[in-house]
C-alpha cells in the first residue's frame, strides 16, 4: 500500500504513468478513430487501418520499422485537421470511449499516490488533445505529451514539433523534477513498454505494468516489480474521489496534436535529440 503521507519537510515527489496499456487498456489516440470518422476527418479505409494498428499495438508484435510506418501514416493523416474540431470530438466522446477502459488497478494507484501527497503525471506519446482530457478525468496534476506543428490557419501541418517517446520522456521527467523540486530517487514510474526503460530508470521506484517481452526481461534483470492490470472499470463505479472535480492538469509539453501517435522508432527520437535540443 502507498497510503503513507509524505513528510512535508522532505523534497516533493511524483508518480509518473505511461498512459496506453498502463492506465488504459488500449491506445488512447487510436480509440478515437470512429469519432474522427463520424466527424468527417477520416474515411472508412482509414478507420479499418487504424483498427489494424490498434490490434498490432495490443498484441505487441510491431517492430521498430512497423512503429515508424504507423507514426508516419498517422502524422500524415492528421495534416489539415482543424485543432478545435479535434478537441470538440474528443470532448464529446471522451467518457463514452475512455471511461470503460481505465484499469481499476491504475485508478487505485493514482488515488494512493495522491493520498500520500505525491503529484501524478501522465507521460504519453499520444497528443495532448487526447491526453489532457484523460489526465483531467483521472485527476492528474500534469501531462507530458507529443506536440505537432499547428499552422496559422489552426490546422495541423503534419510535422512533429516534440515527440514524447523513449529517451525524450526521461528528459521531460528530469526537467519537471528541476522545475517542480521532485526528488527523483523517491519518485515512482509505471509503464508497459521497453521503450520506456529510460523513464523507468530515472526514478527510484520503477514498475513494469503488463510488460511487453523485452520489458519483462529487463524488469527481471533489474528486479523491478512487475504488476498485472486486467480489470478495466468505469470511474463512476469507483470511489467517490473520482466523482469530484479533477485537479487542474498542467501541461509540461504545451499544446499537442491528437494524431501524434501511439508509437514510433527509437532512432527518430535520437535523431531529433542529436539535430537540435529536444524539448
Amino acid at each position: 500500500m502507498l497510503c503513507r503521507v509524505e513528510n512535508r519537510f522532505l523534497p516533493r515527489t511524483a508518480a509518473f504513468f505511461d498512459l496506453d496499456k498502463t492506465v488504459i487498456a488500449k491506445s488512447s489516440t487510436l480509440t478515437f478513430s470512429k469519432s474522427f470518422y463520424h466527424g468527417g476527418l477520416i474515411n472508412r479505409r482509414a478507420v479499418l487501418r487504424t483498427a489494424y494498428t490498434q490490434f498490432v499495438f495490443l498484441v505487441g508484435g510491431a517492430d521498430h520499422d512497423q512503429m515508424e510506418r504507423m507514426r508516419q501514416y498517422l502524422s500524415a493523416l492528421c495534416k489539415g485537421w482543424n485543432v478545435q474540431q479535434v478537441k470538440e470530438l474528443v470532448a464529446e466522446t471522451l467518457h463514452e470511449l475512455i471511461d470503460p477502459i481505465i484499469y481499476d488497478e491504475a485508478a487505485t494507484l493514482i488515488e494512493e499516490h495522491h493520498t500520500a501527497g505525491r503529484d501524478v503525471v501522465i507521460v504519453s506519446t499520444s497528443g495532448a488533445e487526447v491526453v489532457e482530457p484523460i489526465g483531467e478525468m483521472l485527476g492528474a496534476d500534469r501531462v507530458v505529451a507529443t506536440r505537432m506543428v499547428v499552422g496559422d490557419d489552426g490546422c495541423y501541418t503534419g510535422e512533429v514539433e516534440y515527440y514524447a517517446y523513449g529517451p525524450t520522456k526521461a528528459e521531460a521527467i528530469k526537467a519537471l523534477a528541476e522545475s517542480e523540486g521532485y526528488d527523483l530517487a523517491r519518485c515512482y514510474a509505471y509503464s508497459d513498454s521497453a521503450t520506456d526503460v529510460p523513464m523507468l530508470e530515472s526514478v527510484g521506484h520503477p514498475h513494469a505494468v503488463n510488460p511487453d517481452r523485452a520489458l519483462r526481461r529487463e524488469a527481471a534483470l533489474r528486479e523491478w516489480p512487475i504488476l498485472v492490470f486486467d480489470r478495466p472499470v468505469r470511474l463512476k463505479q469507483r470511489l467517490s474521489a473520482f466523482t469530484l472535480p479533477p485537479r487542474p492538469a498542467l501541461m509540461a509539453a504545451a499544446a499537442v496534436s491528437a494524431a501524434a501517435l501511439t508509437a514510433g522508432a527509437v532512432w527518430y527520437a535520437a535523431r531529433r535529440r542529436a539535430g537540435a535540443a529536444t524539448a
